[in-house]
């Protein structure tokens, strides 16, 4: 079974975008730098290397997420990664690799927090338009995929 599973913790570099779809589905973007840190055995140097990664999430975690996170804070992604294309105006075709996030939390490493937990719809299940099932093939039309470009 395939499974393209990936965490990452890291820094906000921008306030989270939250926008509403067609649907009324809220969309939320952010993105997210890793530092790695590692020392050079030959120069005994300490070198750094930054990853930017973009992340999408929906539903009533975007407005979470939106509502708690602000740029540079320390934040825990869990999701999975997925290839999204496009066209744009002048007919030129892009792709971006995102996570699309299951979980995003603030990380308490270096700080703290307090919960408020949020109601939940009657019955108190998760609701199945929360989350989109599967990303959007390119040539698909997706109600929950971002309509136009990325941010």
């Amino acid at each position: 079974m395939a499974d393209n599973t990936i965490t990452v913790v890291g820094n906000v570099t921008r306030d989270p975008e939250l926008k509403f779809l067609n649907s009324g589905q809220a969309a939320l973007r952010l993105s997210v730098a890793v530092n790695r840190r590692w020392q050079n055995r030959q120069t005994q140097e300490w070198e750094e290397r930054v990853s930017y990664f973009e992340v999408v999430g929906y539903g009533a975690m975007a407005e979470n997420v939106a509502n708690s996170v602000q740029k540079g804070a320390r934040v825990i992604v869990s999701g999975r990664l997925e290839q999204r294309s496009w066209e744009t105006e002048n007919g030129d075709k892009r792709s971006i690799v995102e996570i699309n996030a299951d979980e995003i939390a603030p990380s308490l490493r270096y700080a703290t927090a307090v919960v408020t937990k949020t109601p939940r719809a009657e019955g108190g299940n998760f609701q199945s338009n929360d989350r989109p099932a599967a990303a959007p093939r390119s040539n698909e039309p997706s109600s929950y995929a971002f309509d136009e470009e990325p941010f």
